[in-house]
């Protein structure tokens, strides 16, 4: 009798996720679930709480309610973090710091590694591979202040790839980005996707993103109003979910979420990249 492999566990697990800030609930009662593999995009207007539920699903912002398991294991029990990774929203790779493209890449190790340990060969070849994958190899010497947005944003994405995950997380990656840099963005998660990563995606609008998706999960006021089959960027901000154009909802984004790196925070992610 043939002998079948077990299940994988899903990736992320979140069941009845409220966050509440302030007082105020930010999400309210959402269940997701991803699939190994996939490649998710939580979508909705600004203020719908898309960023605050994939900051819920990487601890960076604490439940007040529901329960979130990670490859099948509760959140307060995780320590894998090598197999997560996490780039934010609108973020800055130099943070204030000179350090060249290669150094704040390299850094993206410190999950698989001791702290002052030399980079093993093993390292070194993420580091190329990553750099590679985004298309950064060529600019690897150069100092991250040199280059523009879209080429930074990038480099937080190849520094997230040095530590190898399986399951990666993207807070608005092409927002204020041009479209050669995020039909470059789209190409690096492309080979991603095809070496099996499971992807997380947060999005306004999709752009040269959009071929990649396999499910859509869109958000208003806190909640989930679809999952399903991959929608347009158009079907998202219409009436069928909003009633209204998404014109209307475009500034109303509250000033406690979507941020860029919070370092304050105290949460595995954050700790692992604190110094890069």
């Amino acid at each position: 009798m043939p002998v079948t492999a077990a299940p994988l566990d899903d990736p992320v697990e979140l069941s009845r996720g409220r966050v509440t800030i302030a007082g105020r609930d930010i999400l309210r009662d959402v269940s997701l679930e991803v699939h190994p593999g996939e490649f998710l995009a939580l979508m909705g207007p600004n203020g719908s709480g898309k960023s605050t539920l994939v900051r819920a699903l990487t601890g960076l912002n604490p439940l007040s309610a529901g329960a979130l398991r990670l490859f099948g294991t509760p959140y307060a029990s995780f320590r894998d973090w090598h197999r997560v990774g996490f780039v934010p929203q609108r973020a800055s790779a130099a943070s204030g710091i000179p350090a060249s493209v290669w150094e704040v890449v390299a850094s993206g190790r410190l999950t698989r590694r001791r702290l002052l340990r030399r980079l093993s060969h093993a390292d070194r070849a993420a580091i190329d591979d990553a750099l590679e994958t985004v298309g950064l190899a060529h600019r690897k010497q150069d100092g991250v202040t040199t280059l523009s947005g879209g080429q930074q944003q990038r480099t937080l994405i190849a520094r997230a790839l040095a530590g190898e995950p399986e399951l990666f997380f993207l807070d608005e990656p092409t927002a204020g980005v041009d479209l050669p840099n995020q039909q470059a963005l789209a190409d690096a998660l492309h080979r991603l996707k095809d070496r099996g990563a499971t992807i997380v995606l947060v999005a306004h609008e999709l752009g040269p993103l959009a071929p990649l998706v396999d499910r859509t999960v869109v958000m208003r006021d806190g909640e989930k109003v679809y999952d399903g089959v991959p929608l347009a960027d158009h079907e998202v901000h219409g009436p069928v979910f909003f009633g209204e154009s998404h014109s209307h909802h475009h500034h109303d984004e509250p000033v406690h979420h979507d941020h860029g790196p919070v370092p304050q925070v105290d949460a595995p992610l954050e700790r692992s990249q604190e110094g890069s």
